[in-house]
């Protein structure tokens, strides 16, 4: 364990990314311009890989990581067990090379996609026309408690995410962590890292998708709160992308029609 103030409980520095774009993004864009019902992908959701794209993403990402000086660099990972984020971090450390490449990957299946039950490869067109009482029932209770048949509403994925909190506070303290993950994930973590409610989170999601690739991080700061606390420096930053002259992607990887 690095050698820390036995009264920090957190990471020194939490980075969270998204993963690369991935084939289901591409064909979630493609069927939602065509106005098709239904997405046409081969793969679970769990085994979607990335695009050629989401590949270059990633190593350009993890360019940018392994040109940090050695001791500001993530020296844990944590991912989602689903295919495009473990793909995005082994490629993201490879290409960091040296100390980053060294590290094990820790996957944790509570930083998986929100699960998505019935509505899972269905376009917003086609959750309208096979499920109507569902898009007025989800009109009514809004997207943050809404719950799919099968599915898991925002609160369920901050319900498994604050186990994670406590897993941070127990197991890296004082580490400098990378997390791997999806674009809801990164949401509902700032709901709990930065304390939002129902109506601040909303805010965010609705004002832009989490970009592929973009890091959100935190930095403990000794100073803040009784025992200090971690504070929001990055959000959404994609420079890593764009100095690498990388394209950049937005795709929502739910429904456009699960946004309001």
């Amino acid at each position: 364990m690095p050698d820390v103030s036995p009264t920090q409980k957190w990471p020194s520095r939490i980075w969270i990314a998204r993963h690369g774009q991935s084939s289901g993004n591409v064909a979630r864009d493609r069927a939602e311009a065509a106005g098709e019902s239904l997405i046409d992908t081969l793969h679970r959701d769990v085994d979607t890989p990335l695009s050629a794209l989401g590949e270059a993403q990633s190593a350009a990402l993890g360019r940018w990581f392994g040109a940090l000086p050695p001791a500001q660099q993530p020296n844990r990972v944590l991912c989602s067990p689903y295919l495009r984020a473990r793909s995005t971090a082994e490629l993201l450390m490879r290409e960091a090379g040296a100390d980053i490449a060294e590290l094990e990957p820790v996957v944790d299946e509570r930083l998986r996609e929100k699960e998505f039950g019935i509505t899972d490869r269905l376009t917003a067109r086609g959750i309208r026309e096979r499920y109507p009482d569902l898009a007025a029932q989800r009109a009514a209770v809004g997207k943050f408690y809404f719950r799919p048949p099968g599915g898991e509403s925002w609160c369920d994925v901050i319900l498994r995410l604050r186990s994670v909190i406590d897993t941070l506070t127990r197991d890296y303290r004082g580490d400098r962590l990378l997390i791997v993950t999806h674009q809801v994930v990164v949401n509902c973590l700032r709901y709990l890292f930065e304390r939002l409610d129902e109506a601040r989170v909303l805010d965010l999601d609705r004002a832009a998708d989490v970009p592929n690739c973009s890091i959100t991080s935190y930095a403990f700061d000794p100073s803040a709160g009784r025992q200090g606390k971690l504070v929001l420096d990055l959000v959404n930053f994609v420079s890593p992308l764009e100095e690498a002259g990388t394209p950049l992607t937005t795709a929502a990887d739910q429904p456009a029609s699960a946004k309001p």
